[in-house]
């Protein structure tokens, strides 16, 4: 975008007789051409407004014949410059109407490097006007002044016309509109939108910027001293140095730095350097039933402060995330709210307004290798369980979880999960004198269910053991051959990275 103005004349060069006409030659007088139209006939038989034009050299008479006497000869009239009046800059919204074609100069004559001869500001040739009196400035206004009151004489005459003739005026375009005072939508305390109301200032974007790319997650303010919880796999790369920034609700952004991490949990803090924040509170995912209604807030696909409602629907869903090397096991919170990328690290939130989970991670289709958006199927990190690992994260910047100390058969295919029979890359399959050995567990052995709650595969025993904290006994039904059994176990605790 520039500042030029595409309608200002440029500099006017000398005028050049149009192809049409023919040169004078010199001691000749100019046959007169035969009668026409205006644009074919002599110039000195046309009266012309003779405008200021640049001064050009008179052209020399040729010498009287031998025994002739001088005569005067007739002045070649040269048309003036193709410039025939200067008009003020239209607006820009004339700009826009009469803007300049590409490959042209701005009034439309030829390209650059070409000079243009008796041409008028739009481009094309134009014959010179009768002689009259130049036009001043103040007929130029009463010319103007006439056209306006013209305009608006014929606006009257045809509003005169269609009042005439009745059905051809167009109908009122006036929609009804409410009675004032009489529009009233009852927002009472519980819900979604009072609930949304108060989620959302607590609820923040947040993007990650490392060498291989941005990414973007949600979060929400865990404490008023600039404290926000969040996925690990938002904030991962803030490990290696990436850089962090926070988009509060009001759009102000601040930057911030990793205080812990987990990925056994898939749980962040980071933190900004601001007080005074409003945080939501964590409530107890104990008291959650299947069918509870719940919100999910967050930034789905960068689309901040996103409100999405559902239920409620399961719970202890065996949920792995991530690879391999680095996966979390999830005691998770099944949903059926929209949940898309973007989600990762925001809360949902309960009809109460308290958070009962982290939102972490949506179900794939058969055959799908990336996230495609939701189907219905989302899961979320019980707020029990966010609680305690936050706490270790803020307190000492790491976080433990809990482990009975076996190795777990993958290829097993029966009921229950088989303890593994032999050592696996030099780790025995029973932790000497861990929590599993003191119980009596062997090699080959096969947990049947924890604390009553069958398993069948081994990523469900290790949720299921995830969801309590180190020190915690559990109740596990083993079979040892045809016997089954009942052994108490008090779990051991293991630092994330072991």
């Amino acid at each position: 975008m520039t500042d030029e103005n595409p309608f200002a004349p440029p500099t006017p060069r000398a005028a050049v007789p149009p192809a049409n006409e023919p040169t004078p030659v010199a001691g000749r007088t100019p046959e007169p051409a035969p009668t026409g139209t205006p644009a074919e006939q002599p110039a000195a038989e046309r009266p012309t407004e003779q405008l200021p034009a640049p001064q050009a050299p008179a052209p020399v008479p040729a010498p009287p014949a031998p025994g002739q006497p001088a005569q005067a000869q007739p002045t070649q009239q040269l048309p003036a410059t193709g410039y025939l009046t200067t008009i003020p800059a239209p607006s820009a919204a004339d700009q826009d109407e009469h803007a300049p074609h590409a490959g042209t100069d701005p009034h439309g004559t030829a390209p650059h490097g070409t000079e243009p001869h008796g041409t008028t500001p739009y481009g094309t040739a134009q014959p010179p006007r009768s002689r009259r009196s130049r036009l001043g400035a103040g007929a130029v206004s009463a010319v103007v002044l006439l056209g306006l009151l013209a305009g608006a004489g014929g606006g009257v005459g045809a509003y005169a016309l269609l009042d005439a003739r009745g059905t051809a005026r167009p109908a009122d375009a006036a929609l009804p509109q409410p009675a004032a005072g009489t529009t009233h939508v009852d927002r009472p305390e519980g819900s979604v939108a009072a609930i949304a109301a108060a989620a959302l200032p607590s609820v923040v974007s947040i993007e990650v910027r490392a060498q291989q790319g941005v990414a973007t997650g949600s979060g929400m303010i865990l404490k008023s001293e600039g404290y926000i919880l969040t996925n690990n796999h938002v904030v991962a790369e803030a490990a290696s140095g990436a850089d962090v920034t926070v988009t509060f609700s009001d759009g102000h952004e601040q930057p911030a730095k990793l205080v812990g991490a987990t990925p056994d949990y898939d749980l962040a803090v980071i933190k900004v350097e601001e007080t005074g924040l409003e945080p939501l509170v964590l409530g107890d995912s104990d008291d959650v039933v299947v069918g509870d209604s719940v919100l999910a807030v967050g930034s789905p696909l960068g689309l901040e402060a996103t409100v999405t409602t559902g239920i409620v629907s399961a719970l202890h869903r065996p949920v792995k995330a991530g690879e391999s090397a680095e996966a979390a096991f999830i005691d998770a919170i099944q949903t059926d709210a929209a949940i898309n990328p973007g989600n990762s690290g925001g809360p949902l939130v309960n009809s109460a307004g308290e958070v009962i989970g982290i939102n972490s991670a949506i179900a794939q289709g058969p055959g799908t290798t990336t996230a495609t958006g939701n189907i219905g199927l989302g899961f979320a990190i019980p707020s029990n369980q966010a609680r305690h690992t936050a706490e270790q994260l803020i307190e000492t910047g790491t976080a433990t979880f809990p482990i009975i100390g076996v190795l777990l058969d993958p290829s097993y295919q029966g009921e229950g999960v088989q303890v593994s029979q032999e050592a696996q890359q030099g780790t025995p399959a029973v932790t000497p004198d861990g929590p599993a050995d003191q119980a009596g567990i062997k090699p080959g052995d096969v947990i049947l269910a924890v604390d009553g709650r069958p398993v069948s595969v081994a990523d469900e025993l290790i949720v299921a053991i995830r969801a309590k904290a180190p020190g915690d006994p559990v109740t596990l039904q083993v079979r040892s051959g045809n016997d089954e059994r009942e052994v108490r176990v008090v779990l051991e605790e293991r630092s994330s990275g072991q």
